[in-house]
Protein backbone atom coordinates (compact mmCIF):
# COMPACT_ATOMS: atom_id res chain seq x y z
CA UNK A 1 0.00 0.00 0.00
CA UNK A 2 0.48 3.70 -0.38
CA UNK A 3 0.21 4.96 2.89
CA UNK A 4 0.49 9.07 3.82
CA UNK A 5 0.55 9.69 7.51
CA UNK A 6 -0.62 13.38 9.05
CA UNK A 7 1.33 14.64 11.46
CA UNK A 8 0.87 18.19 11.53
CA UNK A 9 2.47 19.61 14.57
CA UNK A 10 4.73 16.46 15.56
CA UNK A 11 7.75 16.08 13.15
CA UNK A 12 8.94 12.72 13.04
CA UNK A 13 12.71 13.98 12.92
CA UNK A 14 12.12 16.41 15.69
CA UNK A 15 14.21 15.89 18.91
CA UNK A 16 11.87 14.53 21.69
CA UNK A 17 11.12 16.19 25.17
CA UNK A 18 9.68 19.95 23.86
CA UNK A 19 6.45 21.00 25.33
CA UNK A 20 4.88 19.74 22.15
CA UNK A 21 7.54 17.05 21.64
CA UNK A 22 7.16 13.43 22.97
CA UNK A 23 5.55 10.09 22.56
CA UNK A 24 3.35 11.56 19.05
CA UNK A 25 7.00 11.95 17.33
CA UNK A 26 8.32 8.90 18.27
CA UNK A 27 4.76 6.77 17.70
CA UNK A 28 4.89 8.49 13.70
CA UNK A 29 8.53 7.80 13.51
CA UNK A 30 8.37 4.11 14.57
CA UNK A 31 5.57 3.17 13.17
CA UNK A 32 6.24 4.48 9.73
CA UNK A 33 9.39 2.58 10.17
CA UNK A 34 7.25 -0.58 10.77
CA UNK A 35 4.88 -0.12 7.99
CA UNK A 36 7.90 0.08 5.44
CA UNK A 37 9.05 -2.78 7.15
CA UNK A 38 6.06 -4.79 6.14
CA UNK A 39 7.12 -3.79 2.48
CA UNK A 40 4.26 -0.41 2.36
CA UNK A 41 5.24 2.99 1.07
CA UNK A 42 5.10 5.83 3.61
CA UNK A 43 5.08 9.09 3.62
CA UNK A 44 4.60 11.44 6.48
CA UNK A 45 2.91 14.74 6.26
CA UNK A 46 4.31 17.68 8.73
CA UNK A 47 4.04 21.27 9.58
CA UNK A 48 7.50 23.59 7.71
CA UNK A 49 8.40 24.83 10.72
CA UNK A 50 11.88 26.37 9.10
CA UNK A 51 12.21 28.01 5.38
CA UNK A 52 15.74 25.69 5.72
CA UNK A 53 13.53 22.66 5.62
CA UNK A 54 13.51 21.07 2.34
CA UNK A 55 10.46 19.87 0.54
CA UNK A 56 11.13 16.07 1.42
CA UNK A 57 13.74 13.90 3.51
CA UNK A 58 14.43 10.29 3.63
CA UNK A 59 13.53 9.23 7.08
CA UNK A 60 14.28 5.32 6.63
CA UNK A 61 14.14 2.95 3.84
CA UNK A 62 10.84 3.29 2.21
CA UNK A 63 9.76 6.15 4.44
CA UNK A 64 9.63 9.83 3.45
CA UNK A 65 8.91 13.06 5.51
CA UNK A 66 7.29 15.98 3.26
CA UNK A 67 6.90 19.25 4.84
CA UNK A 68 3.81 21.17 4.02
CA UNK A 69 4.08 24.67 4.10
CA UNK A 70 0.79 25.96 6.15
CA UNK A 71 0.91 29.53 8.15
CA UNK A 72 4.50 31.04 8.98
CA UNK A 73 7.58 28.79 8.33
CA UNK A 74 8.32 29.17 12.31
CA UNK A 75 7.95 27.09 14.98
CA UNK A 76 4.52 27.27 16.88
CA UNK A 77 2.96 25.59 20.00
CA UNK A 78 0.00 23.16 18.71
CA UNK A 79 -2.74 25.67 20.04
CA UNK A 80 -1.55 28.51 17.98
CA UNK A 81 -2.26 25.87 14.57
CA UNK A 82 -5.60 25.64 13.82
CA UNK A 83 -6.45 29.05 11.72
CA UNK A 84 -3.82 26.93 9.58
CA UNK A 85 -5.22 23.88 8.93
CA UNK A 86 -7.30 24.64 5.93
CA UNK A 87 -4.11 25.81 4.48
CA UNK A 88 -2.89 22.60 5.91
CA UNK A 89 -5.59 20.58 4.12
CA UNK A 90 -5.39 22.49 0.75
CA UNK A 91 -2.24 21.73 0.53
CA UNK A 92 -2.18 17.83 0.97
CA UNK A 93 -5.18 17.76 -1.67
CA UNK A 94 -3.24 19.60 -4.57
CA UNK A 95 -0.24 16.60 -3.30
CA UNK A 96 -2.89 13.98 -3.37
CA UNK A 97 -4.46 14.77 -6.93
CA UNK A 98 -1.30 14.14 -8.38
CA UNK A 99 -0.53 10.88 -6.77
CA UNK A 100 -3.40 9.58 -4.28
CA UNK A 101 -2.32 7.08 -1.20
CA UNK A 102 -4.11 4.26 -0.80
CA UNK A 103 -5.00 5.03 3.23
CA UNK A 104 -4.46 8.35 4.80
CA UNK A 105 -3.44 7.65 8.88
CA UNK A 106 -3.85 11.04 10.71
CA UNK A 107 -2.67 11.42 14.42
CA UNK A 108 -4.36 14.27 16.54
CA UNK A 109 -7.19 16.00 15.82
CA UNK A 110 -5.84 19.17 13.71
CA UNK A 111 -4.59 16.19 11.24
CA UNK A 112 -7.66 14.74 11.17
CA UNK A 113 -9.34 18.32 9.94
CA UNK A 114 -6.86 18.71 7.69
CA UNK A 115 -7.10 15.06 6.31
CA UNK A 116 -10.71 14.69 6.08
CA UNK A 117 -10.72 18.07 3.94
CA UNK A 118 -8.05 16.63 1.34
CA UNK A 119 -9.14 12.83 1.18
CA UNK A 120 -11.55 13.01 -1.52
CA UNK A 121 -12.61 9.50 -1.02
CA UNK A 122 -9.03 8.35 0.21
CA UNK A 123 -9.91 6.27 3.36
CA UNK A 124 -9.06 8.08 6.52
CA UNK A 125 -8.33 6.16 9.43
CA UNK A 126 -7.84 8.48 12.45
CA UNK A 127 -5.73 8.38 15.95
CA UNK A 128 -6.46 11.24 18.54
CA UNK A 129 -3.61 10.68 20.87
CA UNK A 130 -5.18 13.16 23.46
CA UNK A 131 -8.91 13.71 23.44
CA UNK A 132 -10.04 17.45 24.15
CA UNK A 133 -12.93 16.18 26.08
CA UNK A 134 -10.32 14.55 28.71
CA UNK A 135 -8.01 17.53 28.77
CA UNK A 136 -10.84 19.54 29.93
CA UNK A 137 -11.95 17.66 32.12
CA UNK A 138 -8.43 17.32 33.94
CA UNK A 139 -7.31 20.95 33.47
CA UNK A 140 -10.59 22.71 33.19
CA UNK A 141 -10.10 26.46 33.01
CA UNK A 142 -6.69 25.50 32.45
CA UNK A 143 -6.53 24.16 29.49
CA UNK A 144 -5.47 26.56 26.56
CA UNK A 145 -7.22 23.90 23.89
CA UNK A 146 -8.77 25.91 21.25
CA UNK A 147 -12.82 26.15 21.75
CA UNK A 148 -13.84 24.32 19.03
CA UNK A 149 -11.81 21.53 19.68
CA UNK A 150 -14.03 18.79 21.38
CA UNK A 151 -16.92 20.08 18.85
CA UNK A 152 -14.57 19.06 15.55
CA UNK A 153 -13.06 15.73 17.49
CA UNK A 154 -16.75 15.11 17.48
CA UNK A 155 -17.04 15.47 13.58
CA UNK A 156 -13.44 13.65 12.73
CA UNK A 157 -14.71 10.38 15.01
CA UNK A 158 -17.86 10.27 12.84
CA UNK A 159 -16.71 11.15 9.78
CA UNK A 160 -13.50 8.79 9.60
CA UNK A 161 -13.19 5.53 8.26
CA UNK A 162 -11.95 4.02 11.49
CA UNK A 163 -10.52 5.17 14.51
CA UNK A 164 -7.85 3.60 15.88
CA UNK A 165 -8.05 3.76 20.09
CA UNK A 166 -4.66 3.47 22.05
CA UNK A 167 -6.35 1.61 25.09
CA UNK A 168 -9.42 0.42 26.13
CA UNK A 169 -10.48 3.65 28.32
CA UNK A 170 -10.45 5.44 25.09
CA UNK A 171 -13.08 3.26 23.86
CA UNK A 172 -15.41 4.85 26.58
CA UNK A 173 -14.80 8.42 25.72
CA UNK A 174 -14.81 7.84 21.59
CA UNK A 175 -18.27 6.04 22.36
CA UNK A 176 -19.90 8.78 24.33
CA UNK A 177 -18.43 11.54 21.77
CA UNK A 178 -20.87 9.12 19.59
CA UNK A 179 -18.42 7.28 17.37
CA UNK A 180 -19.60 3.89 16.43
CA UNK A 181 -18.18 1.42 18.56
CA UNK A 182 -18.04 -1.18 15.02
CA UNK A 183 -15.96 1.78 13.64
CA UNK A 184 -13.23 1.79 16.74
CA UNK A 185 -10.19 -0.67 16.75
CA UNK A 186 -7.90 -0.72 20.15
CA UNK A 187 -4.19 -0.46 18.17
CA UNK A 188 -1.63 0.62 20.90
CA UNK A 189 1.74 2.54 20.93
CA UNK A 190 4.73 0.30 20.87
CA UNK A 191 7.95 0.14 21.58
CA UNK A 192 11.19 -0.66 20.13
CA UNK A 193 12.54 -3.62 21.63
CA UNK A 194 15.85 -4.11 19.83
CA UNK A 195 16.71 -0.87 21.61
CA UNK A 196 13.96 -1.02 25.37
CA UNK A 197 15.39 -4.26 26.58
CA UNK A 198 16.61 -5.28 30.09
CA UNK A 199 20.27 -5.96 28.80
CA UNK A 200 22.67 -3.01 27.73
CA UNK A 201 24.81 -0.13 28.68
CA UNK A 202 23.40 1.42 31.96
CA UNK A 203 23.76 5.08 32.74
CA UNK A 204 26.58 5.93 35.84
CA UNK A 205 24.31 6.91 39.37
CA UNK A 206 25.87 7.26 42.11
CA UNK A 207 24.43 7.26 45.90
CA UNK A 208 21.43 5.17 46.98
CA UNK A 209 18.30 4.41 46.03
CA UNK A 210 17.14 6.02 42.36
CA UNK A 211 13.66 6.80 41.33
CA UNK A 212 13.57 8.35 37.33
CA UNK A 213 10.82 10.59 36.25
CA UNK A 214 11.26 11.18 32.70
CA UNK A 215 8.54 12.98 29.68
CA UNK A 216 8.08 16.58 28.73
CA UNK A 217 8.06 19.31 31.07
CA UNK A 218 4.57 20.32 31.50
CA UNK A 219 2.25 20.41 34.85
CA UNK A 220 -0.44 17.58 34.12
CA UNK A 221 2.89 15.05 34.09
CA UNK A 222 2.23 15.29 37.79
CA UNK A 223 6.13 15.48 38.70
CA UNK A 224 5.03 17.92 41.68
CA UNK A 225 3.44 14.68 43.30
CA UNK A 226 6.66 12.75 42.86
CA UNK A 227 8.30 15.80 44.68
CA UNK A 228 5.94 16.00 47.32
CA UNK A 229 6.46 11.85 48.02
CA UNK A 230 10.22 12.24 48.40
CA UNK A 231 9.61 13.92 51.32
CA UNK A 232 8.60 10.38 52.61
CA UNK A 233 11.30 8.20 51.30
CA UNK A 234 14.27 8.34 52.75
CA UNK A 235 18.01 7.77 50.83
CA UNK A 236 16.66 8.01 47.81
CA UNK A 237 17.29 10.01 44.87
CA UNK A 238 14.72 11.94 42.20
CA UNK A 239 16.13 11.80 38.81
CA UNK A 240 13.69 13.98 36.25
CA UNK A 241 14.22 14.12 32.91
CA UNK A 242 12.93 15.69 30.15
CA UNK A 243 12.66 19.36 28.26
CA UNK A 244 15.12 21.93 29.06
CA UNK A 245 16.59 22.27 32.87
CA UNK A 246 15.74 26.15 32.45
CA UNK A 247 12.40 25.41 31.29
CA UNK A 248 9.06 27.14 33.13
CA UNK A 249 7.74 23.65 34.72
CA UNK A 250 11.58 22.64 35.23
CA UNK A 251 12.13 26.02 37.66
CA UNK A 252 9.08 25.13 39.45
CA UNK A 253 9.69 21.68 40.16
CA UNK A 254 13.30 22.69 41.40
CA UNK A 255 11.78 25.21 43.34
CA UNK A 256 9.45 23.09 45.17
CA UNK A 257 12.12 20.39 46.11
CA UNK A 258 14.17 23.62 47.45
CA UNK A 259 11.08 24.24 49.38
CA UNK A 260 10.73 20.91 50.77
CA UNK A 261 14.76 20.78 51.53
CA UNK A 262 15.36 18.33 48.83
CA UNK A 263 17.59 20.00 47.15
CA UNK A 264 20.45 17.89 47.16
CA UNK A 265 18.12 14.28 46.39
CA UNK A 266 16.55 15.77 43.29
CA UNK A 267 18.30 16.05 40.22
CA UNK A 268 16.66 18.35 36.90
CA UNK A 269 18.45 16.72 34.23
CA UNK A 270 17.09 18.15 31.37
CA UNK A 271 16.36 16.60 28.01
CA UNK A 272 18.42 13.13 27.61
CA UNK A 273 19.25 12.53 23.58
CA UNK A 274 16.93 9.34 22.93
CA UNK A 275 19.57 6.89 21.85
CA UNK A 276 20.52 7.54 25.74
CA UNK A 277 16.94 7.06 27.46
CA UNK A 278 17.36 3.01 27.83
CA UNK A 279 20.66 3.56 29.76
CA UNK A 280 19.11 6.02 31.59
CA UNK A 281 16.07 3.75 32.65
CA UNK A 282 17.99 1.09 33.24
CA UNK A 283 20.20 2.68 36.25
CA UNK A 284 17.19 3.05 38.05
CA UNK A 285 15.58 1.00 40.42
CA UNK A 286 11.99 2.20 39.49
CA UNK A 287 10.36 4.85 37.53
CA UNK A 288 7.15 6.30 38.24
CA UNK A 289 5.05 8.26 35.91
CA UNK A 290 1.89 9.99 37.33
CA UNK A 291 0.20 12.23 35.20
CA UNK A 292 -3.40 13.42 36.13
CA UNK A 293 -4.24 11.98 32.73
CA UNK A 294 -2.59 9.89 30.10
CA UNK A 295 -3.73 8.46 26.38
CA UNK A 296 -0.92 5.96 26.34
CA UNK A 297 1.72 6.18 28.33
CA UNK A 298 4.98 5.51 26.45
CA UNK A 299 7.53 5.89 29.07
CA UNK A 300 5.91 3.15 31.34
CA UNK A 301 6.06 0.64 28.20
CA UNK A 302 9.57 1.46 27.12
CA UNK A 303 10.55 1.33 31.13
CA UNK A 304 9.01 -2.36 31.49
CA UNK A 305 10.58 -3.42 28.17
CA UNK A 306 14.03 -2.48 29.94
CA UNK A 307 13.24 -4.62 33.26
CA UNK A 308 12.45 -1.21 35.24
CA UNK A 309 10.32 -1.84 37.78
CA UNK A 310 6.78 1.18 37.23
CA UNK A 311 4.89 2.91 39.78
CA UNK A 312 2.10 4.99 37.68
CA UNK A 313 -0.70 6.48 37.79
CA UNK A 314 -4.30 4.60 37.49
CA UNK A 315 -5.73 6.57 34.31
CA UNK A 316 -6.00 6.42 30.47
CA UNK A 317 -3.65 3.97 29.11
CA UNK A 318 -1.94 2.57 32.24
CA UNK A 319 -4.66 1.29 33.05
CA UNK A 320 -4.24 -1.27 30.21
CA UNK A 321 -0.43 -1.64 30.05
CA UNK A 322 0.24 -1.18 33.65
CA UNK A 323 -2.13 -3.08 35.57
CA UNK A 324 -1.10 -6.40 36.73
CA UNK A 325 2.94 -6.07 36.02
CA UNK A 326 3.38 -3.03 38.22
CA UNK A 327 2.24 -0.56 40.81
CA UNK A 328 -1.18 1.90 39.96
CA UNK A 329 -1.82 4.67 42.56
CA UNK A 330 -3.82 7.28 42.49
CA UNK A 331 -3.10 10.49 40.68
CA UNK A 332 -2.15 13.47 42.57
CA UNK A 333 -1.71 11.96 45.84
CA UNK A 334 1.58 12.27 47.13
CA UNK A 335 1.22 9.85 50.61
CA UNK A 336 -0.13 7.02 47.99
CA UNK A 337 2.59 7.18 45.70
CA UNK A 338 4.71 7.61 49.10
CA UNK A 339 3.78 3.78 50.26
CA UNK A 340 3.87 2.41 46.80
CA UNK A 341 7.53 3.60 46.08
CA UNK A 342 8.39 2.59 48.91
CA UNK A 343 6.98 -0.70 48.83
CA UNK A 344 9.24 -0.90 45.79
CA UNK A 345 12.47 0.33 47.06
CA UNK A 346 11.85 -1.80 50.11
CA UNK A 347 11.67 -5.46 48.80
CA UNK A 348 14.19 -6.16 46.43
CA UNK A 349 12.25 -9.55 45.75
CA UNK A 350 9.40 -7.19 44.94
CA UNK A 351 11.19 -5.08 42.52
CA UNK A 352 12.58 -7.98 40.83
CA UNK A 353 9.11 -9.68 40.02
CA UNK A 354 7.57 -6.83 39.01
CA UNK A 355 10.73 -5.96 36.55
CA UNK A 356 10.57 -9.90 35.01
CA UNK A 357 6.79 -9.26 34.57
CA UNK A 358 6.92 -5.85 33.03
CA UNK A 359 9.55 -6.78 30.46
CA UNK A 360 7.47 -10.08 29.49
CA UNK A 361 4.06 -8.30 28.97
CA UNK A 362 6.29 -5.57 26.96
CA UNK A 363 7.79 -8.09 24.45
CA UNK A 364 4.34 -10.29 24.20
CA UNK A 365 2.00 -6.61 23.37
CA UNK A 366 4.03 -3.73 22.33
CA UNK A 367 6.75 -4.51 19.96
CA UNK A 368 6.13 -1.86 16.64
CA UNK A 369 5.88 -5.20 14.79
CA UNK A 370 2.54 -6.14 16.37
CA UNK A 371 1.51 -2.52 16.46
CA UNK A 372 1.93 -2.35 12.41
CA UNK A 373 0.56 -5.31 11.89
CA UNK A 374 -2.98 -4.62 13.96
CA UNK A 375 -2.40 -1.15 11.94
CA UNK A 376 -1.88 -2.79 8.59
CA UNK A 377 -5.44 -5.03 9.24
CA UNK A 378 -7.33 -1.44 9.81
CA UNK A 379 -5.89 -0.21 6.66
CA UNK A 380 -6.85 -3.63 4.61
CA UNK A 381 -10.73 -3.30 5.91
CA UNK A 382 -11.15 0.63 5.43
CA UNK A 383 -9.61 0.01 1.66
CA UNK A 384 -11.96 -3.01 1.26
CA UNK A 385 -15.08 -1.24 2.27
CA UNK A 386 -15.46 -4.20 5.01
CA UNK A 387 -15.05 -2.51 8.35
CA UNK A 388 -17.31 -4.61 11.05
CA UNK A 389 -16.57 -4.18 14.65
CA UNK A 390 -12.72 -3.15 14.50
CA UNK A 391 -12.21 -3.22 18.41
CA UNK A 392 -11.87 -7.16 18.00
CA UNK A 393 -8.77 -6.51 16.43
CA UNK A 394 -6.67 -4.88 19.58
CA UNK A 395 -5.67 -6.01 22.55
Amino acid sequence: MKVDLISEHADPLAAVGGVDSGGQNVHVAELARALAGRGHRVVVHTRRTSERQPRSVTMAPGVTVEYVTAGPPVPLSKDELPPYMPEFGERLAERWAASPPDVVHAHFWMSGQAALRAADGVPVVQTFHALGTVKRRWQGDADTSPAHRIDTERAIGRRADAVLATCGDEVAELRAMGVPERRIAVVPCGVDLSVFRPDGPVAPRTGGRLILSIGRMVPRKGVDTVIRALRRIPDADLVIAGGRADDEEAVRLYDLARAYGLERRVHVIGSVPREHVPALMRSADVLVTVPWYEPFGMVAIEAMACGVPVVASAVGGHLDTVAGCGVLVPPRRPRALARALSDVLDHPGRRAQLAAAGALRARARYGWARVAELTEAVYTQVIDGTVGRLAALGG
